[in-house]
């Protein structure tokens, strides 16, 4: 699909309130693209902005059809993201219901390109010490694969049985986004938060991720919407930093006074069940938990040489990238 293509026709985005779909929506704002937003419940990441909003459920294969009539183009966002921290139940419905629905909604509606919005924890994390890339296998359904690993595996299925029915798709998998426009906050935005309030008594030793800009994964699935293969699907990485190291980058980009104390692994393995309870009392999302503590300790050698190739995918500094995420925090009132 050429750019001159898409300039013209309305853009439809699942889960447009979201940290991934706030910015994107500015994005394509800023490209002069007519916008759709699909929301289910809150708005705050697009109040004020020029686009037309729809209330969306994507377990709703209805409302889908509803909602993306008239679209010509798709990004699809809505997911529920969790790491040990939600029943199986809801995340299953949101991440493979809500993606077959919206699937087939393209498909009855005509649309001419979806950009389905996929992750790093779709591909298998076995062998651990491997380079992960395109060509690493969805994760399978066994006893040890985490629900969210493996709903967005299958929902990748999903595309992939779509495309050969007609569908035109491209996927990318981003690894874990951090940014500006975090309104609600996600799970990194809230640690980053948490961190400058002093509500980490230690941090945890031997585990880490690959983090990235989430205005560079935007970017890339921009370039992906117009130059992406059919049915390929391309890895939005960053880099590898640990915990520790990340924390410290934060302290120096905040002012945050960063803990001292870092506990080993099996410590925090074994503090997991009661940090959970504890989250459970005050109704809040947990620090982490056993299933979060496993993925930290995964996913270290994540390759975006095809992204890069393909699509210019070109990751900026972290540094960069937490010195932005502070000062929007501080303009939209999430630290005093």
């Amino acid at each position: 699909m050429s750019e001159q293509d898409n300039s013209a026709g309305l853009v439809a985005v699942t889960g447009a309130a979201g940290h991934i779909g706030a910015n994107l929506v500015r994005s394509l704002l800023a490209q002069g693209r007519r916008v759709r937003a699909l929301v289910r419940k809150h708005r705050a990441g697009i109040d004020g902005l020029p686009v037309e909003v729809v209330r969306c459920d994507v377990t709703d294969v209805q409302a889908c059809r509803r909602a993306l009539a008239g679209a010509q183009i798709v990004y699809h966002l809505a997911a529920r993201i969790s790491v040990g921290w939600d029943p199986p139940g809801p995340v299953e419905a949101v991440n493979l219901g809500g993606t077959r629905n919206v699937v087939e909604a393209c498909l009855a509606c005509g649309v001419q390109r979806l950009v389905h919005f996929s992750s790093i924890h779709a591909f298998s994390a076995d062998p651990v010490d491997g380079v992960i890339d395109e060509s690493r296998p969805l994760a399978q359904n066994q006893p040890h694969t985490l629900v969210y690993d493996r709903t967005k595996a299958e929902a990748e299925r999903l595309v992939a049985a779509a495309v050969a029915r007609g569908l035109d798709a491209v996927i990318v998998n981003p690894s874990s986004v951090i940014g500006p426009f975090d309104f609600i906050p996600s799970a990194m935005g809230e640690v980053l938060i948490d961190l400058v309030y002093g509500r980490f008594p230690a941090l945890v030793g031997d585990a880490g991720f690959d983090w990235v800009d989430v205005r560079d994964v935007v970017a890339s699935a921009l370039v992906a919407e117009c130059r992406g293969r059919k049915g390929e699907h391309y890895l939005l990485s960053g880099h590898w930093l640990s915990l520790v190291e990340l924390a410290q980058l934060w302290g120096r980009v905040s002012g945050a006074k960063i803990p001292r104390l870092v506990a080993p692994m099996w410590l925090a393995r074994a503090a997991a069940p009661f940090a959970a309870n504890w989250a459970r009392l005050w109704r809040r999302r947990p620090l982490f938990t056993s299933d979060s503590l496993r993925v930290l300790r995964n996913h270290r050698q994540i390759s975006h040489a095809c992204a890069t190739g393909e699509l210019g995918h070109n990751p900026r500094p972290l540094e960069e990238t937490l010195r932005d995420t502070y000062q929007w925090f501080k303009q939209a009132g999430k630290l005093a």
